[in-house]
Formats: structure tokens, C-alpha cells, sequence
């Protein structure tokens, strides 16, 4: 029995030790968030945070995170209010087809905690989940202006 938690939540799997992080995920806790493209970590459509890091799913056996947070695009939010990155995507209309897009808003997320105020280098450098629809320019001023909206609620 692996023990994690969810989104906040203690939650329980009783499977392999080695099976994904993803498949757990999906197909035994029921959190449909992080999704399915490559298998080998490359995309990153499948991206969690775990203990506050980005991580791809798809390639981490599900006992190397047991004990661990892990937080999902249905995490996120606080207190019913969407995180500044998501509510920049909205504002935005970052999203095409917006399969890869909960991956993308984690890792951005992350970006925006270990960096306030990121460069356009910044972002390149972080950003390397892969966005099938080429929303890339999208996403590059939604952190922008996901960054400058909490640094406007953190001074009020």
C-alpha cells in the first residue's frame, strides 16, 4: 500500500511499486488532471508538482513519491479562487486544444514561485513542455501577466 497525498488529501494505492505516478494518478485515485502524450517524459503533458517540484509522471514509479505531496492542475486553486497562472490562461485564451495546457500551468507555476519576476530567457529556459497547437507566445504573456498580478496582490 503506497500512501501519498492528493491534492491535499491523504490518499491510498494498493499496486506495484513501480507503476507510473500517472497511472496511479488516473487510473486508481480517479485524478484525470495530468494526462497521457508521450510515456517518456518528453512532453510533459503529465506534469504534478511533488513536494512543490515540477515532475513528468509518466516516468516516476509511483514508490519513489510515496510519502510525498503531490499536487495536480485540480490542486492548484486556492480556496475556490484559481491560481494567478490560471486565471492569466483565462484572461488570456492561452489554450487551443488545451491538452498539454495543466502541464504547462504547473511547470509556469512553479517558474513564478522560485521566480517572481522571470526574463522571456527565464520562461525558455523553464518552459520545456512541448504544446502540439504552437501556444507558445500565449503562454510566454500569460506568466508575464500571471507575474505581475501577484506581485500587485502581494503589495495591496
Amino acid at each position: 500500500m503506497i500512501k501519498l497525498t492528493v491534492n491535499g488529501r491523504p490518499r491510498q494505492a494498493d499496486v506495484e511499486p513501480e507503476m507510473p505516478l500517472l497511472w496511479v494518478l488516473r487510473d486508481v485515485l480517479d485524478v484525470k488532471g495530468p494526462k497521457f502524450g508521450c510515456g517518456i517524459a518528453q512532453c510533459g503533458a503529465c506534469t504534478v508538482h511533488v513536494d512543490g517540484e515540477p515532475m513528468r509522471s509518466c516516468s516516476v514509479p509511483v514508490s519513489a513519491v510515496a510519502g510525498k505531496r503531490i499536487v495536480t492542475i485540480e490542486g492548484l486553486a486556492q480556496g475556490g479562487k484559481p491560481h494567478p497562472v490560471q486565471q492569466a490562461w483565462i484572461e488570456l485564451q492561452v489554450p487551443q486544444c488545451g491538452y498539454c495546457q495543466g502541464g504547462q500551468i504547473l511547470v509556469a507555476a512553479a517558474l513564478l514561485r522560485k521566480k517572481p519576476n522571470p526574463t522571456d530567457a527565464d520562461i525558455d529556459e523553464a518552459m520545456t513542455n512541448l504544446c502540439r497547437c504552437g501556444t507558445y507566445a500565449r503562454i510566454r504573456t500569460a506568466i508575464h501577466a500571471a507575474a505581475k498580478s501577484a506581485g500587485t496582490k502581494s503589495k495591496a
